[in-house]
């Protein structure tokens, strides 16, 4: 017995699409780069307002570091070198590193 391919089933397969995973980029103390340069860095390269900028800078301050945005790895990257360019551009020696972010 043969099969006759128009009435044939079909398996349809289904790809389950992730979120990619995201990274933490966070700015490190020193001694040496001025608090208002850091709430600027984070009003423009982060989108943070005066307040919420203001806030991460005395994390920074007191903590050691503080969290300035959430992003997909690439973009965490790439604010981390932007920051960094600008920084040394300035004069500044203020560090960044990015992390994973914690999963739920």
């Amino acid at each position: 017995m043969t099969r006759d391919p128009k009435h044939a089933t079909q398996t349809l397969e289904r790809t389950e699409t992730t979120r990619p995973r995201l990274f933490r980029v966070l700015l490190l103390n020193d001694d040496y780069t001025p608090m208002d340069f850091v709430v600027m860095v984070l009003r423009r390269y982060f989108r943070q307002s005066e307040a919420q900028a203001t806030a991460v800078m005395l994390a920074v301050h007191q903590r050691g570091q503080g969290v300035a945005g959430v992003y997909t790895r690439e973009i965490a990257e790439s604010k981390a070198a932007q920051v960094t360019d600008h920084a040394r551009s300035e004069g500044h020696p203020l560090e960044l590193s990015i992390e994973p972010e914690a999963e739920a």
